[in-house]
């Protein structure tokens, strides 16, 4: 029988309760789930990729959510190239709204074209729905309360540090 592997990948930049929330159900759906953080030449990075790897690392032992999650980064070549290297068919991403789907539909089909990588888009819980790393950073930076959106230990860390 096959194993049914599915990559989440993302900045992670910080990791949010939106985005754990998407990683715990994609993991009930796949046999192995690789989260995956992947550098964006398009946004300007908070943290660094190996802080942001621990931090997933942390969160997601926190929350106890499943075994079959696999946390690893990804820097240099597209991202079907990691999906063919694991295994993967599908690439699972989260949709928060329409900007997000029109963002979303291109890159889901140059990757089927690709590699023959579907992409599967997951709704979030509504109550995480407004949630993005760009409002957390946005928030932490001047000085706000972030607890609400992240997991514990991205909120140690971001008052720890200040950011």
């Amino acid at each position: 029988m096959m194993r049914r592997i599915a990559v989440v990948p993302g900045s992670f930049d910080p990791v949010t309760l939106g985005h754990l929330d998407v990683i715990d159900r994609a993991a009930g759906l796949f046999d192995e789930l690789h989260v995956l953080v992947v550098h964006n030449p398009d946004k300007s990075a908070l943290l660094p990729i190996s802080q942001r790897v621990s931090l997933l690392e942390q969160s997601i032992k926190e929350a106890g959510l499943p075994t079959n999650i696999v946390v690893a980064s990804w820097s240099m070549g597209l991202l079907v190239d990691y999906c063919m290297d694991v295994g993967a068919s599908v690439l699972v991403k989260g949709i928060r709204s329409q900007v997000d789907v029109a963002y979303e539909t291109p890159m889901a089909i140059v990757n089927r074209n690709l590699a023959a990588v579907e992409t599967v888009f997951l709704l979030p819980d509504p109550a995480n729905a407004h949630v993005s790393s760009s409002l957390v950073r946005q928030v932490a930076g001047l000085g706000g309360d972030v607890s609400p959106y992240v997991p514990h230990a991205v909120a140690e860390y971001l008052e720890r540090s200040r950011v």
